[in-house]
């Protein structure tokens, strides 16, 4: 009797192992959809993952994040996002052209967005306050920021007629950037020309253009596309002698000449945080949008004096970074 008690008990001692593995919980898997490319975008990968932190998740210890890159290729956001639907991940993060498709591919999954556009008017949240359905995230300034640019350009070049301004026509925003340029425009009393560009090929063809049109200065419409070209742009614009008003730090940083526009590594960050908030069993309907606010501006004094440009006291006055 005691010998069949012996060998139960360590038939038992032997099944604990494996039960305790059986009870632990699954690694949650979150989807980190992007329209641009992992060399652009790294630094916003390294604030969402310090936002993740700073809730107390860490990826390949307690999280795990499946990637998404479209390289610019636009016609291929709706099938990759399918794919992170079907892979039922915890949570899907992505920026413009994904946040579109996921809403459209799923009702269920928590979606928590990056976009420069109006979530509202985008259809993506009935309101910032409360989101409702299973999406929320982070709104930046950008496309507001964008007749901006062009008062930026203006101001370089006071007697400026022709401005030119490169967007991408596959971006969701499209119309809302054209239609804010062209009111800003005609305050200014300039001639804006729209240039287009969805894929590096076209790069050649703008700058080609630009000398055609004799433009004093080209605006960089809000784009991921072009957020993950920025040094390709910056060096483009320096080679033809082109004033160029970016989108974010990071192209005056890849020697751009004036970049106006908000913070995406802080962004980014947020998103961190609130899918992990997410992970953690809060819901997306409760979480209200939050608004990137701040726009900074950063001018590159080195690339003013290679383009022999002087550079306004007024506008080096109201810099938030000057790049010597």
């Amino acid at each position: 009797m005691r010998r069949r008690k012996f060998i139960a008990l360590i038939g038992g001692v032997a099944t604990w192992p494996r039960a305790a593995r059986a009870q632990q919980p699954v690694m949650p898997v979150v989807g980190f959809f992007n329209s641009g490319s992992p060399d652009g975008y790294a630094p916003m990968v390294a604030a969402f993952l310090q936002g993740l932190r700073d809730t107390g998740y860490v990826e390949g210890q307690n999280v795990a994040i499946e990637y998404r890159w479209a390289e610019g290729q636009y016609d291929r956001v709706p099938s990759m996002v399918a794919e992170l639907v079907r892979r039922q991940v915890a949570v899907i993060v992505a920026n413009t052209p994904g946040n579109l498709a996921a809403r459209a591919a799923t009702t269920t999954i928590p979606i928590v967005f990056s976009t420069a556009g109006d979530p509202v008017q985008m259809g993506l949240v009935a309101s910032l306050n409360r989101p409702g359905g299973n999406i929320t995230g982070v709104t930046s300034s950008s496309v507001e920021v964008i007749p901006k640019r062009l008062e930026l350009a203006r101001e370089l070049s006071p007697t400026a007629t022709i401005i030119a301004v490169l967007v991408n026509p596959a971006n969701a925003n499209i119309e809302t950037q054209l239609k804010d340029l062209q009111a800003a425009a005609r305050a200014l009393e300039v001639q804006f020309h729209v240039l287009h560009a969805s894929n590096e090929r076209d790069f050649d063809t703008v700058f080609a253009t630009l000398a055609q049109l004799r433009a004093a200065g080209l605006v960089i419409g809000s784009d991921a596309f072009f957020n993950s070209q920025s040094e390709r742009l910056a060096e483009l614009a320096l080679r033809r002698a082109v004033p160029a008003i970016y989108q974010y730090r990071r192209f005056a940083a890849a020697g751009g000449l004036i970049s106006y526009g908000s913070s995406l590594t802080e962004s980014y960050q947020q998103v961190g945080v609130y899918t992990g908030r997410i992970l953690k069993g809060e819901k997306p309907a409760n979480l209200p949008v939050q608004q990137s606010t701040k726009a900074e501006l950063i001018i590159n004094i080195k690339t003013a004096k290679t383009l022999a440009l002087t550079m306004p006291p007024t506008l080096l006055r109201r810099a938030d970074e000057v790049i010597e």
